[in-house]
């Protein structure tokens, strides 16, 4: 907590920093411009993409399938979008990897990679926690098994 505290505190000050040295190399004008440039195409995109991607979503939905990439893609669209929105210029070149399509996937494969690595050692420290207490799985993690016979009735 202490790290996002320190990092809402400090951001600020290093996008007004970089806005002062920008603003001293080109002009305050044309920063100004580039600043109202970057709100305006982070509205923009925020509302384009977005819709495109839960028109995909919503298709997916009507086929019975789950959007979860969609759903990925809206989520660093709106991250993108949102940091386009924020006045500065180390939140537009953070936005940039969220917005464009082959950046966003290759973060997508990342995170996804990474989170079924973590689940999978979550897992064995689990298994083997209970392996090692001699305790067999829960009832609640074995599959409700219930055995018998059935007679199709076509009437």
């Amino acid at each position: 907590m202490r790290a996002f505290l320190l990092l809402f505190l400090l951001f600020p000050l290093l996008e007004l920093a970089v806005m002062i040295k920008v603003g001293s190399a080109i002009g305050v004008l044309p920063t100004l411009l580039l600043i109202v440039l970057g709100v305006l195409v982070g509205g923009m995109v925020l509302r384009l993409a977005g819709v495109a991607t839960a028109w995909r979503a919503r298709e997916r939905l009507a086929r019975g399938e789950l959007p979860e990439q969609e759903m990925l893609d809206g989520l660093l669209i709106a991250i993108g979008g949102g940091l386009l929105l924020l006045p500065g210029f180390i939140s537009d070149l953070l936005a940039v990897p969220c917005l464009l399509p082959f950046t966003r996937h290759f973060l997508l494969s990342r995170l996804r990679r990474r989170t079924e690595e973590q689940a999978l050692r979550r897992r064995a420290f689990f298994d083997d926690l209970s392996a090692r207490s001699g305790q067999s799985r829960p009832e609640a993690s074995r599959p409700n098994v219930i055995e018998g016979e059935y007679e199709r009735r076509d009437d």
